[in-house]
Order: structure tokens, then C-alpha cells, then sequence
């Protein structure tokens, strides 16, 4: 076999063996809802839980138009609040893929309240969001990678990839502390 021979087999094993890979403005997701009594304490304050359970459908919907098929939340790296929502407001979640493992993939959601009334809209809190493909067995199983495209994309990939380098790093410290905890036993 020649070297170009070599060249070409090693070009197509290596297609072969590459993930297929989606935009990530094929999976994007809004989602708004107007925040009513229900959603809020006496004060006229929404609920941060109210305002999670939004958060972990928006980013849900978007896993599962990446993927497409089942999805579970694995963690909730951070949920940053910065500004209230209050009762009568539109609240419009932004989700969009930043990151795609081999069978996880982080989720960015932007909140943002709007007074229906004067049109003024707040960015009132952001989050990350990681979920796991799972097979029809329950296990985790392979995702199309992610192709960021403009430079927003880009950054958030960069921003997301370091991210789960520090999740996969605590992941391997409490590992660690149970083995020690457990062999001290």
C-alpha cells in the first residue's frame, strides 16, 4: 500500500470515527411565561424556585433538540440572580448549547424580565446547565458534537470547555475523599 493509499484509508477511518456535529442555532430554545400570584410570595417577588424550574425546561428542550433523544439534568453549575421578577412580568428564558461532550453537554440560559406595561426589559439572572443522553436502557449514550459558528458561540465554547474541566476536576476530589473516607472506615 502506498503512502497516499495509507493517507487516503487513514482520511476515511478517521470520518468514520468522527461524531456528527450540529450548529447551535438548530437547538436554541426560548421560552416565555408571565409570572402570576401563583409563581410569587406575598411581596409580589417570584420564587427563585419558580424561576429554576423555567430555567431547567428551557435548557431541557434545548438538550433534547441537539441530541434528540432523552435527556437528564445532571447539575446545575451556577444560578446567578440579578435583578427581581415581580408578578404581571414576562419572563423570557434564552437557552442555548455552549459545550457537547461525548454524552453531556452544558446548556447557557439567560433570564430576562419584561414590564409589560413600559416594554422595559431586565437581564435578571443567567445559568449553566448540564445534561446527559441517555440510551433506552437508561445509560448514557453518544451526542452529536457541537459547531459553534460566530464569535459569541465561539467565546461560550471556550468559556464552557473550561468549565467542565473544573467540574470533571471536583468530580475526581469527591471521588477521592469518599475512597479515604471509606478505606479510614
Amino acid at each position: 500500500m502506498s503512502f497516499s493509499d495509507k493517507a487516503k484509508f487513514r482520511r476515511t477511518e478517521d470520518r468514520q470515527n468522527m461524531r456528527a456535529s450540529k450548529p447551535v442555532s438548530e437547538s436554541k430554545s426560548i421560552l416565555s411565561s408571565q409570572m402570576l400570584p401563583s409563581d410569587a410570595n406575598p411581596m409580589g417577588f417570584v420564587h427563585g424556585g419558580t424561576i429554576l424550574k423555567l430555567v431547567d425546561e428551557a435548557a431541557g428542550v434545548t438538550a433534547l433538540r441537539h441530541t434528540r433523544k432523552t435527556v437528564v439534568t445532571a447539575s446545575l453549575d451556577r444560578m446567578d440572580f440579578y435583578n427581581p421578577v415581580y408578578v404581571g412580568n414576562l419572563l423570557t428564558l434564552k437557552a442555548s448549547l455552549n459545550y457537547a461532550g461525548h454524552t453531556s453537554m452544558e446548556v447557557g440560559v439567560r433570564i430576562e424580565a419584561e414590564d409589560l406595561k413600559t416594554g422595559e426589559i431586565t437581564h435578571t439572572g443567567s445559568s449553566y446547565l448540564t445534561y446527559v443522553a441517555m440510551d433506552e436502557n437508561g445509560r448514557p449514550t453518544e451526542i452529536p458534537d457541537v459547531a459553534p459558528e460566530t464569535p459569541d458561540e465561539k467565546r461560550r465554547w471556550r468559556e464552557a470547555k473550561r468549565r467542565r474541566e473544573e467540574r470533571l476536576r471536583m468530580v475526581a476530589l469527591v471521588k477521592k475523599e469518599r475512597a479515604a473516607e471509606k478505606s479510614s472506615k
